[in-house]
């Protein structure tokens, strides 16, 4: 990781502009002067995982706080009160754009240029749709066949392709991309740093990836959801932690070596762990890991508290008495909200609860449904360890947790929801998706006196506004195709 941060430092001179991410690269890819596309990768993985800008206001401002993870009685958290910000609701679009969808268009043609190894374009292709699936989730219809791409085509203004035509496409690439791949180690070697090149790894993350597009379909089309499942099953997901998806970031020296999430925390006193979090949590041996009070010296504390969504410190007052929420746990700032934190972008605790909803849907997977869910449940308590120590989890209390709170198959698709909810703390735009896709847990709305939504939970963030000057054609028949570009639009798939 250390070898790379210089090369990367510099390298982002080159691939970051101030535009509105359709601009041309500032890398000619027909130059003998061409960037190694190793370098390009790196950085890419990076900017992908996020910065403090983007992981301050979607990830955590809106996303944490309207899925009750977080909550925070200050009133510019505007997704605990459902406000709208332009800025904030923007913030993945303006960064993603600018970053690494540029850089990953960029990267596919110079391989294929370069007639570099087929594994490696068939990962970056899996890369590629790592990147718009959250796109597309968090905004629903977007650029996508002619995003990034102004440099290499002269399109400054690309069209915004329906999320059904971008879903089909995502699927595909998978597809197309685990057929590709086999065992041994890519040429990408340490510039990848989710598996360090691991061909069967990638080949699993991209069938787990087709595993949580094809549900996401299920309300909209549900033979496809159930045909794109068997198959991503059948080509192999993943098998244990060992294959997460994840990025170990560094605390330095700046910038895009920190995780994002780590950065917003070290900058910010106000988020508290929501009340809903904390008590689905009680009795639960996450929570101390997760949680913990700003007072307490020790790591591991009991009797923790969570924060109401939808206060502020008035109504915080008037419900309660308390004048401030320092009686109230916090992401635990001892363990999970380091700078040098890992940042987790499917884990196979989330693999084995589709595999349980997809046995109690179609029987596929084993059929067992109560299996896969105990398997999830271990994998989301077990995973925590790459942490570090502190947050360890023994298996006799893992036990003892399925033990007290045991799997009911009357509730199969609720358990499996609320499970899937908590172990996707602080990976919030999963979070956001599935619980759109679900309806689990069943949270309840807040009604924040001045709020955007008539109290009722936002279903997408917003466009960026710029949209409405540099590209306003696209950006009209957009919101002609799918509704008005507001909170509580539905995107394609989140049907009642």
């Amino acid at each position: 990781m250390k070898k790379v941060i210089f090369k990367i430092m510099l390298l982002l001179l080159v691939l970051t502009s101030c535009d509105n991410g359709y601009e041309e690269l500032n890398v000619d890819p027909t130059k003998s002067s061409q960037i190694d596309a190793k370098s390009k990768f790196t950085a890419a993985q990076l900017r992908m995982s996020g910065e403090r800008y983007e992981a301050w206001r979607a990830n955590l401002i809106y996303q944490s706080t309207m899925m009750q993870h977080i909550a925070t009685t200050a009133s510019y958290w505007s997704g605990d009160k459902y406000f709208w910000n332009k800025d904030y609701a923007s913030s993945l679009w303006d960064r993603y754009y600018t970053g690494p969808i540029k850089a990953i268009e960029d990267i596919l043609v110079q391989l294929e240029e370069e007639e570099q190894p087929t594994e490696m374009i068939a990962i970056a292709r899996i890369q590629r749709v790592v990147m718009f699936q959250r796109l597309t989730d968090v905004y629903g219809d977007i650029p996508y066949s002619e995003a990034g791409k102004g440099y290499l085509d002269g399109n400054l203004t690309p069209k915004y392709d329906l999320q059904s035509d971008i879903y089909a496409d995502l699927l595909k690439e998978l597809e197309e991309s685990a057929a590709v791949l086999s065992t041994g180690t890519s040429e990408w070697g340490d510039a990848d740093l989710l598996f360090k090149g691991d061909q069967a790894k990638w080949k699993r993350y991209a069938n787990s990836m087709m595993l949580r597009l094809a549900l996401r379909m299920i309300k909209v089309d549900a033979a496809a959801s159930q045909a794109w499942a068997t198959k991503a099953i059948e080509g192999g997901v993943m098998t244990s932690n060992s294959d997460i998806a994840y990025i170990q970031h560094s605390a330095g020296p700046e910038g895009i070596n920190k995780n994002g999430n780590g950065e917003a925390f070290s900058a910010d006193s106000n988020p508290r762990l929501s009340k809903t979090f904390v008590d689905f949590l009680s009795d639960d041996p996450r929570l101390p890991i997760l949680g913990a009070r700003r007072s307490d010296k020790s790591t591991v504390v009991a009797n923790l508290k969570g924060l109401p969504n939808g206060l502020d410190s008035d109504l915080l007052k008037a419900a309660t008495g308390e004048l401030n929420t320092d009686a109230y746990a916090e992401p635990n700032r001892a363990i999970i909200t380091g700078e040098d934190a890992p940042m987790f972008f499917q884990t196979y605790a989330e693999v084995e609860f589709m595999l349980a909803e997809s046995a109690f849907r179609w029987g596929l997977a084993g059929g067992n449904v109560e299996a896969h869910y105990n398997a999830g449940v271990t994998a989301a308590m077990k995973y925590l360890s790459i942490y570090g120590t502190a947050a360890t989890i023994s298996d006799a209390q893992i036990q003892l947790y399925l033990t007290t709170k045991p799997f009911v198959a009357a509730n199969a698709l609720q358990m499996i929801g609320n499970q899937y909810w908590a172990a996707t703390f602080l990976n919030e735009y999963e979070t956001f998706a599935n619980w759109r896709r679900t309806g689990f847990p069943a949270l309840v709305p807040v009604n924040y006196p001045g709020n955007e939504t008539n109290g009722t939970i936002p279903r997408r963030l917003t466009y960026a506004t710029s949209e409405q000057v540099v590209n306003p054609i696209n950006y009209a028949a957009a919101i002609a195709a799918q509704g008005p570009d507001i909170l509580t639009t539905r995107v394609w798939w989140d049907k009642l």
